[in-house]
């Protein structure tokens, strides 16, 4: 039986276990996954997970209970777990308020993915990770697999989305603190791909033997890698877009909808439900349209609106999910070649990655944060140098807006790498960024 299926049995079984005047929905999420970790350019570490759980919420009128646990795919020990769980929700139900906020979608909407994906097998990839490592420090973690989500209800709505990708984020390390980071990610895997990347990554590292200089704080034409990018746009995701952040004043956009101030015309910003790898429905059942375009030509356009924020400001929804941040952001292609960045750059960094981001006036956008690993000087047009690490501190509004030169024509999918609970099924879908000025302050 597949887990589809099994999921489709245990709730028909839930509903058919309902009380008179109660509701129900599920949530299934679960993965089959590999994960390898490497260190000097050798296996150090394999195991997969194998993982099923389900979020039991139990409902009368408004009030309603949530119960989570795992399954062990054995029906008489799950449907145990479930018949327990639902024994304690109903003595809960009365003890607590109702939820004004509670919403259910008004129709039944069934729907059932399966993305198209090409990974190949765990030693296929483990032998082209070794190859790629070969007198080289290779450090990093390949994660592959397969997840699930599922949706059910008591109405008899049923939705499911099942996908596969891969990632491997590595480093070449050198010595002492320096090393340069790369990612390889996708749903199809391709060897070429790979050593295309392991190709630049080495070009990044025999700069890296240089000595590295240092700079004084001031404002640097820079250009901004996608997997910088990526920090940026995550800044962004923090409040930057959803309905209930913007009502009450908290989003990092308050300029853009207090001001009526805009990012660069070429900045376009939607959720790109279709292109990315999340599901298209959300956990109270409500479908996602392809495509919510939240930034249009640098203007604010609209926002991710969750049930409960349509039922507290009295709005409709758009599926989004309760944290009301983008689960498939994409950013829209500029027209700079990709290969020509560094020409176009001229003098100034080349930058591949930030980390330690964090609003330093979050009502302007402004953020701060770290280089980190491999940023390079760039000298007429050639990539020179290492640089010290610098702390940047700057708005969005400079960076995508008056500062913005241009984005590249080509874009990188990066999955979220993240495992908590189980692996993430986010992801972003970047250019990179060339911009005039950005001012590092130390």
């Amino acid at each position: 039986m597949t887990t589809h299926d099994y999921f489709g049995d245990l709730t028909t079984s839930i509903r058919s276990q309902l009380a008179p005047g109660e509701e129900f929905s599920a949530n299934l999420g679960g993965e089959s996954s590999e994960f390898v970790r490497f260190n000097g350019g050798a296996v150090r570490q394999a195991g997969s997970v194998d993982q099923l759980a389900l979020d039991l919420d139990l409902a009368r009128g408004s009030r309603h209970v949530e119960s989570s646990f795992t399954l062990s795919g054995d029906r008489e020990l799950d449907d145990a777990r479930i018949a327990q769980a639902l024994a304690s929700m109903r003595t809960q139900l009365d003890s607590v308020p109702p939820d004004p906020y509670l919403m259910r979608p008004d129709e039944v909407r069934s729907t059932a993915v399966t993305a198209e994906s090409s990974l190949p097998e765990a030693g296929e990839a483990v032998d082209a990770i070794r190859r790629a490592g070969t007198g080289r420090d290779l450090v990093g973690v390949y994660a592959a697999g397969s997840s699930v989500t599922g949706f059910a209800d008591s109405r008899g709505q049923l939705n499911w989305h099942e996908s596969a990708n891969f990632s491997l984020d590595w480093s070449f390390y050198l010595r002492a603190d320096k090393a340069v980071k790369n990612l390889y990610a996708g749903t199809e895997w391709d060897t070429a791909a790979l050593d295309r990347k392991v190709e630049w990554s080495q070009r990044q590292l025999d700069v890296l033997d240089r000595d590295p200089i240092d700079l004084e704080p001031g404002g640097y034409p820079t250009y901004l890698a996608p997997t910088a990018m990526q920090e940026i746009a995550s800044m962004l995701s923090w409040g930057g877009f959803g309905l209930r952040s913007h009502r009450t004043k908290q989003t990092p956009l308050l300029r853009m909808i207090a001001e009526g101030a805009t990012f660069h015309p070429s900045i376009t910003i939607s959720e790109d439900t279709v292109g990315g790898t999340a599901p298209n429905f959300q956990e109270q059942g409500f479908l996602r349209p392809d495509r919510v375009t939240m930034v249009e030509g640098g203007v604010f356009n609209d926002h991710l609106v969750s049930p409960r924020s349509a039922r507290e400001y009295g709005v409709a929804t758009n599926g989004a999910a309760g944290g009301e941040s983008p689960q498939s952001f994409r950013m829209e292609p500029g027209d700079i070649p990709a290969d020509e960045v560094v020409d176009r750059l001229g003098t100034g960094l080349f930058v591949g990655n930030l980390w330690y981001l964090n609003f330093s006036d979050r009502s302007a956008c402004r953020t701060t944060g770290m280089t980190r690993f491999a940023t390079f000087w760039v000298d007429d047009g050639e990539i020179t140098a290492p640089v010290n690490v610098l702390r940047f501190d700057d708005t969005a509004f400079n960076l995508l807006g008056t500062r913005l030169v241009g984005l590249t024509d080509t874009t990188e999918l990066i999955p979220d790498s993240s495992t908590y609970q189980r692996r993430s099924t986010d992801s972003l879908q970047l250019p990179g960024a060339l911009v005039e000025e950005m001012t590092f302050t130390l």
